[in-house]
């Protein structure tokens, strides 16, 4: 078994080394270990066999550019739970390793439950740093999401890390990755396509962020707001549901900022009302709910119900 695997990394690299253009030195593009030019298949010449992003449910949707891209949030450890969440009708299932109850193991049982039943398993990191971005990366997830961003060289850091070279320095040599791709690629084809086909997300959540937003949009496929951060970090924080109009400003200006770059803007929302009014203002990635307080929620219902009890108004809630 281990030199089946031994071999067929062997394979892919080798035919890594075959895309090594034969193009001037002057192009100026090398890799770091061999030094020579390096030339990766065009996006155009690779499209019409592009296995990884046809089956990219995420990136699918954004593509087709018809409808925003609604998911759910997945806090509770469990591939059962990752099965409900993506069986719900959802688009993509944010597997939340940084407030949610999820560690690495929990993380390699969630993306590939989720991608077998076509949705795209998102992982959000624990935090900025280059090995969970590969970590993520390497269990097969569809995209990424960086929280608490500040700065634009912070962002770029992220893109390198997601990027194989020579536009990045991920490291290939993950043969988990592959199975969470439908139809299933080749190692060599997810070593030529990873680059073109997986999303990197950055959370503005921060005032720094928020004010280099026009420079950091450009440089990642999705902006995504987290709006109780962001609201905590600028000096408005949400309470009992209530978004002061500072906040609002800041959201609209994220969004305003992300489609002038050409990129998809999404939003962390707590309910479907609330997903549907981000939805009609023109937002392309929404969380609709999220499982642990969805959960909570309606155990609490069923059982006011139960007991006769009159429910109230619920304020907005992570």
């Amino acid at each position: 078994m281990v030199r089946t695997r031994a071999a067929a990394v062997t394979g892919a690299l080798q035919t890594f080394r075959l895309c090594i253009s034969r193009q001037s030195v002057s192009s100026g593009i090398h890799h770091p270990r061999i030094g020579q030019p390096l030339r990766f298949m065009s996006s155009s010449a690779m499209a019409a066999s592009a296995k990884m992003t046809t089956s990219n449910k995420l990136k699918q949707v954004f593509t087709e550019g018809k409808r925003p891209a609604m998911g759910f949030w997945q806090m509770i450890p469990g591939a059962n739970v990752s099965r409900v969440l993506a069986r719900s009708g959802a688009d993509w299932v944010m597997v939340d390793c940084e407030h949610g109850n999820i560690d690495d193991a929990a993380m390699h049982d969630a993306v590939p439950a989720i991608a077998a039943l076509g949705v795209s398993p998102i992982v959000r990191l624990p935090d900025i740093q280059p090995w969970m971005v590969k970590r993520a990366l390497d269990s097969g997830a569809h995209g990424i999401l960086v929280p608490l961003i500040r700065t634009v060289d912070e962002v770029k850091s992220v893109v390198s890390a997601a990027k194989f070279p020579p536009l990045g320095t991920r490291g290939f040599g993950s043969p988990i990755a592959v199975q969470n791709f439908h139809p299933e690629p080749t190692l060599t084809e997810y070593l030529q396509q990873a680059n073109d086909s997986l999303l990197t997300m950055v959370q503005i959540e921060t005032k720094e962020a928020l004010d280099s937003v026009e420079e950091i949009a450009p440089l990642v496929d999705v902006v995504f707001i987290g709006p109780f951060d962001l609201g905590n970090n600028i000096g408005h924080p949400i309470i009992n549901g209530k978004t002061d109009a500072e906040l609002d400003d800041a959201i609209a200006r994220i969004y305003k900022a992300t489609v002038a770059a050409g990129k998809k803007c999404g939003i962390f929302c707590t309910s479907g009302e609330q997903a549907k009014k981000y939805a009609d203002m023109g937002f392309h990635m929404i969380n609709v709910a999220t499982d642990f307080t969805a959960l909570q929620a309606t155990m609490v219902d069923a059982l006011a119900v139960a007991q006769g009890k009159v429910q109230g108004e619920k304020a907005a809630s992570y």
